[in-house]
């Protein structure tokens, strides 16, 4: 008496869907928070002349003004420059990304100190202080990204 069924012959399973990351390149995410921060800190520098703050620091008893090209430049060129060396010494180690996160943002808040120590009238400092510390967790929101989707 023999039986014509084989042993477990159910119908195949399907394998399970393999989990898909969305991979962000690298370059898109340099643009993205150099974007990103430039345009919070113009957003806080508009709302600093609505407030009424100089936006003038005095140094060696020469004016320089805040400017709008001064705000971009001062927001992109760090984040791009530090975050794209990040990116760049995480291939060859990623332990990088992590280091870069805190010398980063710290960085950022150590610069605070520009600001805060400059004898400008109090909105122009507290929009500085608060421009420096948005560059910072740019730089870190970033880099935790780019973590995040490697």
């Amino acid at each position: 008496m023999s039986s014509s069924t084989v042993p477990h012959s159910d119908p195949a399973v399907p394998a399970a869907p393999s989990v898909r990351r969305s991979r962000l390149a690298w370059w898109k995410l340099l643009v993205t928070g150099a974007v990103g921060a430039a345009v919070v800190n113009l957003i806080v520098l508009a709302v600093a002349k609505l407030a009424d703050a100089s936006l003038v620091i005095v140094d060696g008893g020469t004016e320089h003004p805040i400017t709008v090209g001064g705000v971009i430049g001062a927001s992109v060129v760090p984040l791009v420059v530090g975050t794209g060396a990040a990116f760049l010494m995480a291939l060859w180690k990623p332990v990088f990304l992590r280091i870069a996160q805190f010398v980063g943002g710290g960085l950022a808040l150590l610069s605070t100190a520009g600001p805060l120590s400059s004898g400008a009238d109090g909105g122009t400092v507290a929009a500085l202080s608060l421009m420096h510390i948005t560059l910072g967790v740019a730089v870190v929101t970033t880099l935790q990204l780019h973590r995040r989707h490697r």
